[in-house]
């Protein structure tokens, strides 16, 4: 048996790094369990000119596709929307595509102002401060201002708007709509030791040059120097307890499959809305027969993605193309609710650049716009490096019957059960997808574009894992309090999407940090009666 620790974190990723910076300066003994690997910088596909065929494999979003001997495989049968996700030091951060929206103050209080899901137990005025020190540990770029937010510091100036920005943000204007400079997760001056943007390639298949805040480059070298100790290649099997009803630490498997048993005072859970959920499940006992911290029988329920729309059009001068930041700018024009639209709350449109060489050929072909045979070169010629378009970020509202659950027969490769994804898309987001097809085929047709074509969900485009141990002040309706402390296990915390009450219309990885810094602090200012 190892030495036991003050503080055991598993996960790497998004939240994990924060709360692991957060709490380094407690001079606590912490250890945290990785079950990926550090990534290489040179090992990222942008790298080479074959970085769109590995974004379909070693580099996919999609675990099942991918098959590195970190990632779990996700029953992903029954549902629309399949997992997206990365394993490894970093976690998501890795392949994002570094847009970094806050959750506006109106995605705590939904059912206050519109009588559906639940209030939030914290508010977007006690994150703020909590936003603004992640903006500045993970080096935001931003344009102050925007008044689709209460004020808030830019970090670093925005990104170039470039040909796509400027033609898009006229159509804006037009149309009388708001537009902003997005705020990003990618630098675009040299900042904290990393080299700002240099359009090298396509964000989402890993910054080679540094200039994307993943954690491992971020929040990790500071925690590390602070003698935090990050073990990779560590699958955690379950969370134990004693016969208080107190964890106890967690029973993991090194890279060579050796089981190993790590005791710690106190367990911080940050493995996403799926992973977090499917340990707590597969640590079932006989005090805790349904799951550990799951007393609310919600553990794996209320899952929620963000369901996205894709609509995108073509030009006939040729715009940015593929190169550099994905997302420049963005709209927030349809956030709030309005019932006239038919239905509740909203959507973030992020205005996106080009195609690859080989997406542009791989879409045109689907879409007709590019016949095999003759004209087929220069149908070609009239796609690659001449659109841009937007997806639509739509709000998913929490559903108990959309659900993570422990697949009866599908195991990872230490034979600990996989996941299995349960969800329905509902009438209210079909709504949203609908409506946002449709007001983005305005702003395309005011732009200029031509051979418009949408699509909506988006099948591989569930990133966003939330909901599935949501926090509350009812112990009979959420799994942790307003603090991140579970319910059940009074030394056991969730840091990670899975405590979120509503999934907002935009990325969550800013609020998912916010939570982690403000659950740190939490624990550290109530070290003295923290199981109370």
């Amino acid at each position: 048996m190892t030495n036991a620790v003050d503080v055991l974190i598993i996960g790497a990723g998004a939240s994990g790094a924060a709360v692991a910076w957060s709490l380094a300066e407690t001079r606590m003994r912490i250890v945290c369990l990785e079950q990926g690997d550090w990534v290489k910088s040179s090992d990222y596909p942008s790298n080479g000119r074959d970085w769109e065929e590995r974004q379909f494999g070693d580099f996919s979003v999609n675990p099942n596709r991918r098959g590195n001997p970190a990632d779990y495989p996700v029953n992903e049968d029954d549902t629309p929307i399949k997992v997206a996700n990365f394993n490894g030091v970093g976690g998501g951060t890795i392949l994002y595509a570094g847009h970094f929206p806050r959750m506006h103050p109106s995605d705590f209080r939904v059912r206050t102002l519109d009588g559906v899901a639940d209030d939030w137990p914290v508010d977007y005025a006690t994150l703020e401060p909590y936003f603004a020190l992640n903006d500045r540990m993970m080096g935001i770029a931003g344009l102050a201002g925007d008044p689709a937010y209460p004020p808030k510091e830019a970090v670093l100036p925005p990104l170039p708007l470039g040909k796509t920005g400027m033609v898009l943000g006229r159509a804006m204007n037009q149309l009388g709509w708001h537009w902003w400079a997005a705020d990003s997760a990618i630098s675009t001056q040299d900042y904290e030791g990393r080299a700002k943007c240099i359009n090298l390639g396509h964000c989402i298949a890993g910054c080679a040059q540094g200039a994307k805040a993943s954690t491992d480059i971020t929040y990790w070298p500071v925690a590390l120097r602070q003698r935090v100790e990050l073990r990779t290649r560590c699958r955690v099997r379950e969370i134990t307890t004693n016969e208080d009803g107190m964890a106890s630490g967690a029973i993991y498997y090194d890279a060579d499959g050796v089981e190993h048993f790590q005791p710690a005072e106190v367990v911080i859970i940050a493995c996403n809305g799926v992973g977090t959920p499917r340990l707590l499940l597969n640590s079932a006992s006989s005090r805790f027969p349904n799951g550990l911290a799951n007393s609310s029988g919600l553990v794996g329920k209320n899952l929620m993605f963000h369901p996205y729309s894709s609509i995108r059009g073509y030009f006939d001068e040729p715009l940015d193309g593929y190169r550099g930041p994905h997302i420049g700018t963005w709209s927030q024009e349809f956030y709030e609710t309005d019932r006239s639209r038919g239905y509740l709350r909203g959507y973030t449109y992020q205005f996106v650049r080009g195609q690859g060489p080989v997406l542009t050929a791989m879409t045109g072909m689907a879409s007709g716009l590019i016949p095999w045979g003759e004209g087929h070169h220069q149908a070609y010629r009239q796609l690659f490096d001449r659109s841009a378009g937007m997806v639509a970020i739509c709000e998913d509202l929490p559903e108990e019957h959309n659900t993570v659950t422990l697949d009866p027969h599908l195991k990872d490769s230490n034979g600990i059960p996989a996941p299995k994804i349960t969800y329905r898309l509902s009438e209210n987001s079909r709504r949203m997808l609908d409506h946002s097809i449709a007001r983005g085929t305005e702003i395309l047709k005011a732009a200029g574009a031509r051979d418009i074509v949408s699509d909506g969900p988006l099948p591989h485009a569930g990133w966003h894992l939330m909901g599935t141990a949501r926090m509350g002040t009812d112990p009979e309706r959420s799994v942790v309090n307003e603090w991140g402390r579970s319910h059940d296990v009074k030394n056991l915390f969730i840091v990670d999407g899975s405590i979120f009450v509503t999934s907002g219309g935009v990325n969550p990885t800013a609020t998912i940090q916010a939570l982690a810094l403000y659950i740190a602090d939490n624990i550290k200012n109530r070290l003295a009666n923290l199981f109370d």
